[in-house]
């Protein structure tokens, strides 16, 4: 193919399922030819934008939430993770952290090529670390591996507007329709939503490489 694949994802660093998502399609890029180029670009979305920065305890939003305890959908989340090689653990993580730092952080990483590698960074960090995502000292720590300096880190996690900017980019994201994480977007034409099975990564990344051949 002479253009390059296209991929535009719409996912939360507080999403477990986008832990799974990402890994699944990260695994069906790895199994594409090496002469075809893949652009991925990443958009924010908030599972909860209204998140307190402090966090919450996670089990509890979930009962308020639900109406019902989260264990059972956890196991069940924690096998599907397990079969695509993530050894989650979802009550490692006991508190639900505001994203908006960590979504400026990811958004600022496309024009240093590492957005993808972050999001995904971010994620597991929140989930098979257990850490805060909210507290600019570790999106700092995990961005120093991304290209970012300590400074500038801090800098764009601590910025009102930035966030704000997230906010309003998520929100016109739901007003489109997009109301479930991860979302994947094709060649700007064929919309996966969920952590599809690595087969159906598969199926549609060859049915969109083949068309553009």
């Amino acid at each position: 193919m002479t253009e390059a694949l296209s991929i535009d994802i719409f996912s939360d660093p507080a999403c477990p399922w986008c832990l799974v998502g990402l890994g699944r399609l990260d695994k069906a890029l790895a199994a594409l030819p090496a002469e075809v180029a893949v652009e991925i670009a990443h958009h924010p979305f908030l599972l909860d934008a209204r998140a307190p920065a402090q966090g919450e305890d996670v089990v509890e939003m979930l009962r308020r939430k639900y109406g019902r305890d989260p264990f059972e959908t956890w196991d069940r989340l924690e096998a599907e993770a397990k079969a695509s090689g993530i050894d989650l653990d979802m009550r490692k993580q006991k508190m639900r952290y505001a994203s908006q730092s960590a979504e400026a952080l990811i958004m600022a990483a496309a024009e240093k090529g590492t957005q993808h590698a972050l999001a995904r960074a971010l994620g597991h960090v929140y989930y098979l670390e257990g850490r805060n995502i909210a507290d600019p000292e570790v999106l700092a720590e995990v961005a120093s591996g991304f290209g970012f300096s300590r400074e500038e880190a801090i800098g764009i996690a601590t910025d009102p507007a930035r966030r704000r900017d997230i906010e309003a980019l998520a929100a016109s994201a739901a007003a489109q329709g997009i109301g479930g994480v991860p979302f994947f977007i094709l060649q700007r034409k064929y919309a996966l939503s969920g952590a599809q099975p690595e087969a159906v990564f598969d199926q549609a990344l060859r049915t969109v490489i083949a068309e553009a051949a």
